[in-house]
C-alpha cells in the first residue's frame, strides 16, 4: 500500500473525513508516515507532534494530528500549550478531552477545548458543554475533518459561534470585535470554509435555544435570513470593487456567469486568495454581527435593520413585525448565521434550510418539495429562455424555476450587485403563482432580490381560476401586497377580464403530486375533469393531472413547457388519454426520466420531465410523425437517503466551484463546464440538428 493510499484509505469508512485540510496540509503529514510491525502484522504510524512519540494511525489520530499542525503553524501556538488526552474531572469520573490550548499565564487551565472523539455535531457539541463547563474554559472546537464549529461559552447555558479561534497573540476580545466586511465574509463563509449546509446550522440553532423558545421558528429564522440578506445586499458597492480588482487577478469574479474557458483555470481557493489580498479599508462593516455588545444592544442593531429591509422589499412581512426571540436567544442565532454567505450562484444554500423550515412548520400537511437546483437548471438550458420572452411557473414554490429563469435573461446569478434597468424589465416578465403563503413568502423574497426590488410572485390557487376575484377585486390586503404583480399577469391574458387562457412563451413548473380535486365545481372547468368519453364528471382527478391541462392553457401557441409529472403518467394504460390529450396539443419535445432519489427524502416517486411546445402553424407546425428526445438519468445527485452527494477533488476533498460552493454529482447538466455534459448538453445538440425554433 503507497503512503498517498494510507492517508486517504484510513478514514475512509469512518465518520471522520480530511476535506477542512489543504492537500499541502496532507501532504505534510503524509511525510511523516511510517510502517511498524504489531501483532505480526504492518501497521502505519506516526510520531505526535506533540507528545513526541510513535502512535498508531486511526481516523481520529489523523484528524487531530492535522489539526493540531495547523494550531502550531498557522495559530502561532507554542507546543508547550498544547495537551492531548487532557483530565477533565466530572467528581470521581474522569474523562480525556482531544485537545486543549492551554492558559498562557496559567499553564494548567484549559483555554480551548477541541473535541474530535464525537464525529456527529450535535454529540460533539453536548461533550464540548460539558468539558467547558467542567473545565471553565471559554472556547470550544468540534471538528470530524469534514465539518468544524468553533464556539464561545458565554455562560453554562448558551455556546455562541464565532467566527474562528483566537491566534497565540490575540484574545477572544479581539475575534468578536474584529472589523469585518463584505470581503471577510467571502473569505470567511463558513458554508465554502467549514462544509456546513445552512439547514444544519439551523438545526443546531435548534437544538442550542429554538426548540425552546416559545416562538414559530419558521417565522423567526425567516426574519433572520430576510436580514442578513438585506446586511449583504447594502454592501453591494463594494462586492462591485472585489469583482473589478478580481478581474485585473484571475480574469474573473464572484458570481459572473463566465464559461469555464474565461475563468482561466481558476478555482474558489484562488479567488479566495487573491481577496484575501484587496484592501477593504474603505469597505462598509457588516452590521449583522454580533460584536461583543450587550444581547439588548444587538437585538436593538438587528431590529433596526430589519425595519430597514421591510421597507426595501415590501410585501413580505407587515410593517410591525418585530423579532420575537428574547435578546439572549437572538445573540445565539445571529452569531450561528453571522459568517454565512447567503447570496451565492444557485440559491441551493437558501433552499435547502427554507424547504425543512417550511415543511417542519406544515406539520403533518401535504409538503412542499422544492424541486433541486440541478433539475431547474436542466430546464432552463434545454427551454432556453431568451430577452423579451414571458415565463411563468404556474406551482412556484420556492420560486427555483423563475428566479433561474431570471438569472439566465439577464446573466445575473444570485448576487448583491445591482442590475440595469434593462434587465429590471425583463425580470418582470417571469412570474410564479402558488397557493401556499409561506412558500409565497419565501419566493417572493427571492423573487424580489434577483429582480432587483420588484416581484410577479402571487399567492393564488392556480387551478380555481375562477375564483380568482375573490381576492383580486375584494382582498385589500392581498390586492396592496400583490396587486402591481397582478397587474402584469393581467395584460398576459389571451382575453380580456378571462383569467383562463394566457399567452406565455415559456412554462415551467413542479406541480404538487399528493391528493386528488374532489370539488366538482374545479373539476367541472377541465376537460381533464371528464371521463375519457367527455360526457361524465369524474369523482376525483389527480392534482397533476389538472395542472397539465392548466399548463397548457397558460401557453400561447408555440409556446414551451417543462413540467414534472409521476413516471405513471407516461405507463399507465389508464392515462392513456391524458397523453391523447398532450399530443393533440403539442408536440412532445423530449421526455428525461430522473433518478429515484431526486425528491428524496420525502418522496421516493419515480418522476420524469415532460417537455412540449404548443402547436403553431410558424413555430411548430403540426404533424403526424416526428423524432422525440427520451434520456434517463443514472447520477441524481442524491444519496439512497436523500443528502446531496458532492465530487470530490484527488485529495479526497470536497471540489468547490468558483463561486466556493460545492458541486452536487448529476448526469443533468455539466455545471459550467465542472461536470461531463449531460442530459441537456445532449438534448441542445439534438434539438439544433431538429432545427426547433428555440435553439435557432
Amino acid at each position: 500500500m503507497t503512503e498517498p493510499d494510507i492517508i486517504q484509505s484510513i478514514p475512509k469508512d469512518s465518520n471522520y473525513h480530511l476535506a477542512l485540510f489543504s492537500a499541502d496540509e496532507i501532504a505534510a503529514l503524509r511525510g511523516k508516515v511510517f510502517t511498524k510491525t504489531t501483532r505480526g502484522k504492518e501497521a502505519p504510524f506516526i510520531k505526535c507532534i506533540v507528545r513526541d512519540k510513535d502512535i498508531l494511525l486511526k481516523p481520529e489520530e489523523i484528524v487531530r494530528q492535522l489539526y493540531a499542525a495547523r494550531l502550531i503553524e498557522q495559530y502561532d501556538y507554542p507546543k508547550k500549550r498544547l495537551a492531548f488526552e487532557y483530565s477533565v474531572n466530572f467528581g470521581r469520573e474522569r474523562k480525556s478531552a482531544d485537545i486543549v490550548i492551554l492558559d498562557k499565564d496559567r499553564s494548567n487551565t484549559a483555554y480551548i477545548i477541541v473535541e474530535l472523539k464525537k464525529p456527529k455535531l450535535k454529540d460533539g457539541k453536548d461533550q464540548l458543554h460539558s468539558y467547558c463547563n467542567a473545565t471553565g474554559a471559554p472556547i470550544g472546537v468540534w471538528t470530524n475533518g469534514e465539518q468544524i464549529s468553533h464556539y464561545h461559552r458565554k455562560d453554562p447555558n448558551y455556546f455562541e459561534d464565532i467566527t474562528d479561534i483566537p491566534k497565540a497573540r490575540q484574545s477572544l476580545k479581539d475575534i468578536l470585535s474584529e472589523r469585518f466586511t463584505l470581503k471577510d465574509l467571502i473569505v470567511k463563509d463558513k458554508i465554502a470554509n467549514e462544509r456546513k449546509s445552512l439547514k444544519n446550522i439551523i438545526l443546531e440553532m435548534e437544538d442550542e435555544v429554538l426548540a425552546n423558545a416559545g416562538v414559530d421558528v419558521f417565522e423567526e429564522v425567516f426574519k433572520l435570513i430576510f436580514t442578513k440578506l438585506y446586511d449583504e445586499y447594502l454592501s453591494q458597492e463594494d462586492k462591485g470593487v472585489i469583482n473589478y480588482l478580481l478581474r485585473q487577478v484571475t480574469k474573473t469574479a464572484v458570481h459572473e456567469p463566465v464559461s469555464p474557458s474565461y475563468l482561466g483555470g481558476q478555482d474558489f481557493d484562488a479567488i479566495k486568495k487573491a481577496v484575501s489580498g484587496i484592501d477593504d479599508e474603505g469597505f462598509r462593516v457588516m452590521e449583522f454581527r454580533n460584536t461583543g455588545q450587550t444581547d439588548t444592544e444587538l437585538k436593538n442593531k438587528i431590529q433596526g435593520l430589519f425595519d430597514q429591509a421591510k421597507g426595501m422589499w415590501k410585501g413580505v412581512f407587515p410593517e410591525s413585525s418585530t423579532f420575537e426571540l428574547s435578546d439572549s436567544h437572538l445573540a445565539v442565532c445571529v452569531s450561528s448565521l453571522q459568517d454565512v454567505k447567503l447570496f451565492n450562484s444557485n440559491l441551493l444554500v437558501v433552499d435547502e434550510a427554507f424547504e425543512y423550515l417550511v415543511n417542519k412548520s406544515a406539520k403533518g400537511e401535504k409538503g412542499q418539495y422544492f424541486t433541486p437546483r440541478h433539475v431547474i437548471d436542466m430546464c432552463v438550458q434545454m427551454l432556453n429562455p431568451r430577452r423579451g420572452e414571458t415565463m411563468i411557473d404556474t406551482a412556484s414554490g420556492s420560486c427555483g424555476f423563475p428566479v433561474h429563469t431570471i438569472f439566465k435573461l439577464t446573466g445575473h446569478l444570485f448576487t448583491n450587485a445591482e442590475i440595469s434597468n434593462e434587465d429590471k424589465q425583463h425580470a418582470l416578465k417571469v412570474f410564479g403563482i402558488d397557493f401556499d403563503e409561506k412558500t409565497v413568502r419565501v419566493a417572493r423574497t427571492l423573487n424580489l432580490i434577483a429582480g432587483d426590488g420588484e416581484t410577479n410572485v402571487l399567492h393564488l390557487n392556480t387551478l380555481d381560476f375562477n375564483r380568482w376575484s375573490d381576492k383580486t377585486e375584494n382582498d385589500t390586503k392581498w390586492i396592496n401586497t400583490y396587486g402591481r404583480g397582478f397587474k402584469r399577469l393581467e395584460k398576459m391574458r389571451a382575453e380580456k377580464n378571462e383569467n383562463k387562457q394566457f399567452d406565455f412563451d415559456i412554462l415551467m413548473a413542479n406541480p404538487p403530486f399528493a391528493g386528488d380535486i374532489k370539488e366538482s365545481r374545479i373539476l367541472h372547468q377541465y376537460e381533464l375533469g371528464f371521463k375519457a368519453d367527455g360526457k361524465k364528471a369524474q369523482n376525483k382527478v389527480g392534482r397533476d393531472i389538472l395542472f397539465i391541462e392548466r399548463n397548457l392553457d397558460f401557453l400561447k401557441p408555440g409556446g414551451r413547457m417543462a413540467i414534472v409529472l409521476p413516471q405513471g403518467r407516461f405507463n399507465n394504460t389508464t392515462d392513456k388519454h391524458i397523453r391523447e390529450f398532450i399530443a393533440e396539443r403539442a408536440r412532445i419535445l423530449a421526455v428525461v426520466g430522473l433518478h429515484g432519489n431526486t425528491f428524496k427524502p420525502h418522496t421516493g416517486t419515480k418522476t420524469s420531465v415532460l417537455f412540449v411546445q404548443k402547436w403553431d402553424e410558424r413555430l411548430c407546425p403540426k404533424k403526424d410523425d416526428y423524432p422525440i428526445f427520451f434520456a434517463v438519468s443514472e447520477k441524481g445527485g442524491k444519496g439512497n437517503s436523500g443528502d446531496y452527494v458532492y465530487i470530490k477533488n484527488g485529495n479526497g476533498q470536497y471540489k468547490l466551484d468558483k463561486n466556493g460552493h460545492l458541486i452536487v454529482d448529476h448526469d443533468l447538466h455539466n455545471h459550467d463546464g465542472e461536470l461531463e455534459d449531460g442530459i441537456a448538453e445532449a438534448f441542445i445538440d439534438w434539438a439544433k440538428s431538429e432545427n426547433m425554433s428555440f435553439w435557432n
